[in-house]
């Protein structure tokens, strides 16, 4: 059972990861073939190894990090050229300086990660495998540039269709989710029921990651439409993603925040008065009203992304006006925590969806909560 256990395990991630592995095996070897068939390079090694590297990297980081690989390349062959043709090729010192200067140099020039690296590697290998013969090195530096080449071009047929697809999806995603665990904390309060509100807190602690993965696609999203000049008009689409996601994450904070209150408040004695779970059920649609906004807003259509803002906003002053119902001096502290966390939520999904004046925010949300207006 272990074993076929496995096996599904296994097959799930290829049937979910095949993309990158064709995405990969696709690029090197095109690469390869260019190098070799087009140019009539004798060792293209760094062409699919180039390819590869770009490719490796998260989407939204590629361009960048193209342009790293064949600026390590070229310091790394700089590097180990004018040390073989002093020290010879093969010896310990050799290895040595070759390592030292080329490391040093990188570092100088305020290179990290990839590109100290690739230059390291470059030099080693002409050095270890294929030292330099005064005919080779120019070769290196165009293998490289054809590898980036090649996978900024890879990546750019995979999204050339519909740029925004993934951005969109993980916009999607995430609010889902956040909806979700909203009404999970509901429906522990509801029925008093421990272990789901803890569930629900364990879960509200994993949000960062959808948070994250929002940040990603932006950047993600951003490159594919650099690369594709047809598309770069809707570049300004982004902006309201990239603008909303600092209210987004404060938004998923106040949920963490709440959640926790729930656990506590789910084990006290007394059970959870009603209209708090109606007043999260009516957060949790706002939640929904807002992703899907944000998602109608990326893919062009306005009117749409209006009606679902207006729909977020509606839903989130209804939850804040049902929570404030429970205001009262026999409240007890988790209740009171829960209460100031749908407010806040609420105010980061306004901000998030429709920005406009805080200040215009706040005395929305107060008066819905039945606050005195300052």
């Amino acid at each position: 059972m272990v074993r076929f256990s496995g096996l599904r395990t296994a097959g799930g991630r290829v049937r979910h990861g095949w993309r990158p592995v064709v995405e990969a095996t696709v690029a090197a070897t095109v690469a390869w073939l260019l190098a070799t068939r087009l140019l009539g390079h004798p060792q293209p090694f760094f062409a699919p190894a180039a390819a590869l590297i770009v490719l490796g990297q998260a989407r939204g980081q590629r361009i960048r990090r193209a342009v790293e690989v064949v600026l390590g390349v070229a310091a790394g062959v700089l590097v180990a050229d004018l040390v073989v043709q002093a020290l010879g090729p093969g010896s310990t010192w050799t290895v040595f300086t070759v390592i030292l200067l080329t490391v040093l140099l990188a570092v100088a020039f305020g290179a990290t990660g990839v590109t100290l690296v690739q230059a390291a590697v470059s030099a080693l290998y002409l050095v270890v495998v294929a030292p330099p013969d005064g005919t080779l090195v120019p070769f290196r530096f165009v293998d490289a540039l054809i590898g980036g080449a090649v996978a900024l071009a890879v990546s750019l047929l995979v999204d050339a269709r519909h740029p925004l697809a993934p951005l969109v999806a993980e916009v999607r995603r995430t609010f889902d989710e956040l909806a979700g665990l909203l009404g999970g904390i509901a429906d522990a309060l509801d029925h008093r029921d421990e272990a789901a509100a803890v569930a629900a807190l364990t879960q509200a602690r994993g949000m960062d990651a959808r948070v994250d993965g929002l940040r990603d696609g932006v950047l993600a999203a951003g490159e594919a439409l650099r690369l594709n000049v047809r598309r770069r008009r809707h570049i300004g689409r982004l902006k309201s993603v990239d603008e909303s996601i600092r209210q987004i994450d404060y938004a998923v904070r106040n949920v963490r925040v709440l959640a926790r209150a729930g656990v506590t408040l789910s084990r006290m004695h007394a059970p959870a008065p009603p209209e708090l779970g109606a007043a999260l059920r009516s957060l949790a649609e706002a939640v929904r009203e807002a992703g899907a906004a944000l998602a109608a807003d990326l893919t062009g259509q306005d009117e749409t992304a209006d009606q679902h803002a207006a729909r977020a906003d509606e839903s989130a002053l209804t939850a804040v006006h049902t929570a404030g119902l429970l205001f009262g001096s026999t409240q007890t502290l988790p209740l009171a925590m829960i209460i100031g966390q749908v407010r806040a939520t609420a105010i980061d999904l306004l901000r998030g969806v429709n920005p406009e004046d805080d200040a215009a925010v706040l005395a929305r949300v107060d008066e819905a909560l039945g606050l005195p207006a300052i």
